[in-house]
């Protein structure tokens, strides 16, 4: 396609400046507080939307926050292209840890990205790489290069699970009609190894709580003649995985998928540095369950995790009680043919029936998702080849993430389109952790690499 490159370099100020001021939106869906600053950030996109061409865009309510849809018909005998992302991001708590504040957006170099990197909470989980397709979009619109039909549905809730984005998808399958499903919410191998993830992980996340005497005890009077609600919850959970760092839950295996020696084989094949990687984790060794290697471990393998635990005091100083009550939330990253919905169920009668005498648990589930895997044969993932190598030069190599979109098998469920995965982002962005971040360099090859997707789709779809 003509001019990219010079379409990008001629309006690269405005690309970056327009999306510090997307980043600027504090539009966390997981906190209420939040709430005014989620649905302030949607009408921006709305706008962002129509003034990249789209012919027709709307503001669509849920439950929940609302998801923009915009589309751009140019021929109904045309292909179409549905994009997917999402507005909202997650907490950016801790904020202590985070070297600038988190909704202010900075640029700085890194030795990863010497040309500058743009630091701030959603800058590449998912804004910044959403943003990348509404300025593809313009791209093509402004230089009259859009070869094929596009819509847009970006959406508000990913963060706290899509809650309502099932019952849209729903009911308006006609309006989200499509030939292929393009989003950009996962990573690449390195800046120069693209690649295109074939594979996600689902999830299951729920909450437990531990009760034990009816109030907050003194640990002098009472300590051990009374069940100590964390003492107990941490033996629990130790207890959830064996030597060998195997989950303990009765039946969570059953229908993992195992692959062959053969696909292991294809999948070491991808470039992997563990010196490196402890090195940027500073960590002296790695961890997790025997048998596996460490990237085996984080895409095709199911884990669970504990992501939060609190109760008791935890203020300055000291305060000598037994607490009431003890939390934790915890996830379990899944693989394909595992339903995360009997997943929950599995751990939920486990967990209970694990509690000794004197405590009474509690599981409240969240939400969760299933895993999905992209065919390597199908035209959408021969045009995301074909964009990879006319951009950066080089064949990308499929691979599956660790990461969950648990809305990708419900779009192939209702919509029954394939869903491609063209993510631009790096292991190191540090996504969902303080100091995220999204290289510059990253930013304007997405913007680069997107219409050529859309050139090759056309041309293989004839």
């Amino acid at each position: 396609m003509k001019n990219i490159e010079f379409y990008i370099n001629e309006h690269k100020d405005r690309f970056l400046s327009e999306l510090i001021e997307l980043l600027k939106i504090p539009s966390v869906s997981a906190d209420p507080a939040f709430k005014d600053n989620v649905i302030k950030t949607a009408d921006v996109i709305k706008e962002s939307l129509i003034k990249a061409g789209c012919d027709h865009v709307e503001i669509c309510q849920t439950k929940g926050f609302p998801v923009v849809y915009g589309e751009k018909i140019i021929d109904d005998n045309l292909p179409t292209v549905l994009v997917y992302g999402h507005y909202d991001v997650q907490p950016a708590d801790p904020i202590s840890l985070w070297h600038s504040p988190p909704f202010e957006p900075v640029i700085k170099k890194t030795s990863i990205h010497p040309e500058g990197a743009i630091f701030a909470r959603g800058a590449c989980d998912d804004k910044g790489q959403m943003y990348m397709h509404v300025k593809a979009m313009e791209l093509m619109t402004k230089t009259n290069q859009l070869p094929c039909n596009v819509k847009f549905m970006i959406e508000g809730e990913e963060e706290v699970g899509s809650v309502n984005l099932s019952t849209f998808v729903k009911e308006n399958r006609e309006k989200l009609k499509n030939d292929v499903i393009l989003i950009s919410d996962t990573g690449m191998i390195a800046k120069d190894i693209p690649s295109i993830t074939t594979g996600l992980r689902g999830l299951s996340y729920v909450e437990v709580e531990v009760t034990g005497p009816n109030r907050d005890l003194h640990s002098g009077l009472y300590g051990g003649a009374v069940a100590n609600p964390i003492n107990i919850l941490t033996k629990m959970i130790a207890s959830l995985h064996d030597e060998n760092n195997h989950i303990t839950i009765p039946g969570f295996y059953d229908n993992v998928e195992e692959l062959s020696l053969d696909d292991r084989a294809e999948m070491a094949k991808a470039p992997f540095n563990l010196q490196a990687y402890t090195k940027a984790l500073d960590i002296d060794a790695v961890y997790g369950e025997q048998g596996y290697t460490t990237n085996e471990r984080n895409s095709i393998r199911p884990t669970l995790d504990v992501n939060g635990i609190w109760g008791g005091y935890i203020g300055e100083g000291a305060k000598t009680v037994i607490a009431s009550k003890a939390y934790a939330k915890i996830s379990m990253r899944l693989v394909p043919n595992q339903d995360w919905r009997d997943i929950t169920e599995l751990f939920k009668t486990h967990f209970e029936s694990i509690a000794p005498a004197g405590v009474t648990v509690k599981v409240n589930p969240h939400h969760g998702g299933q895993g999905y895997v992209t065919p390597t044969d199908s035209i959408g993932y021969k045009a995301a080849s074909a964009a990879y190598e006319e951009s950066f030069g080089k064949t990308p190599i499929p691979q599956r993430s660790g990461g969950s979109i648990p809305i990708v098998s419900l779009f192939e469920d209702e919509l029954k389109s394939k869903t491609i995965l063209m993510g631009f982002g790096l292991d190191s962005d540090a996504i969902h952790s303080p100091n995220e971040h999204f290289g510059l360099w990253n930013y304007f090859k997405g913007i680069e690499t997107i219409p050529l997707f859309y050139k090759h789709f056309t041309a293989l779809s004839k």
